[in-house]
């Protein structure tokens, strides 16, 4: 059996609650041992590290574009006292989306800026969320330069022209469950333009279901794997080998 890493998920989700080592066991026996569980505003860190103690999970403490009306005057702060007691912590998920009702999208820039700068500071990869505002990013990365040291932009929904702009701004670029979608030519497209180097996988487990499947887990991404094997034209195997090396090189060499 392959070993594989879930890039994106969210293990603190409450739907997750009581059920998690269920649910790593599930995922284990489909040959997912590793995981990257990313922190979204300031009240699921602690659970995210706590879910850190678990075998296969790494973790990622961050603010979310949706909850940036939630920060406290001293999110930052803590965000960066937090790194760094747990040194091996990326940064995310961070981002901008411009799909949410009334998005106050300045104050969005701001918080994905410093937390930009922060994960350079303290040289950590990034978790990118967008939606809908590729432009905003593909400047504000333009500004501040290549990511230093590593990263993804998660369940990645943009145009596969601007894939190549990610990659060398130091991204891999990485696919949810929506690439499982027969009519989602865009994903189809976009993941035919990335450089094999550069592909990541990720269930954003509980949201971002496969087609068919009504829940979504970390076990879901074999699904995931088995559709870019299908759209690649590479085994499920060297798709499995392909996503661990760069895994590994994204995240930093983990064991499981």
């Amino acid at each position: 059996m392959y070993s594989i890493f879930d890039s994106h998920c969210h293990l603190q989700d409450e739907l997750f609650a009581g059920s998690i080592d269920v649910v790593l066991e599930r995922a284990r026996e489909k040959g997912v041992n590793a995981m990257m569980c990313c922190g979204t505003r300031e009240k699921d860190w602690p659970r995210v590290i706590e879910l850190s103690v678990h075998r296969g999970v790494f973790i990622s403490l961050g603010l979310h574009p949706w909850f940036i009306a939630e920060r406290s005057p001293l999110w930052y702060d803590n965000l960066k006292n937090l790194l760094k007691m747990y040194t091996k912590a990326g940064v995310g998920e961070i981002g901008l989306d411009n799909a949410i009702p009334d998005p106050d999208m300045d104050a969005q820039e701001d918080i994905f800026i410093s937390q930009l700068r922060l994960a350079r500071e303290m040289r950590r990869p990034v978790s990118i969320h967008c939606r809908k505002a590729f432009g905003r990013l593909v400047k504000i990365l333009e500004s501040e330069g290549r990511v230093s040291y590593g990263g993804i932009l998660h369940s990645y929904s943009g145009p596969e022209e601007l894939v190549r702009i990610f990659e060398q701004a130091g991204l891999s670029i990485s696919f949810s469950g929506a690439i499982t979608y027969s009519n989602n030519k865009r994903a189809h497209a976009a993941l035919l333009a990335v450089s094999p180097d550069n592909l990541l996988i990720e269930t954003d487990s509980p949201a971002m279901h496969p087609s068919g499947i009504a829940s979504n887990e970390p076990g879901n991404l074999t699904i995931i794997l088995e559709e870019i094997s299908r759209l690649t034209g590479l085994t499920q195997y060297e798709v499995a080998a392909l996503i661990r090396n760069n895994a590994c090189r994204v995240f930093g060499n983990f064991k499981t």
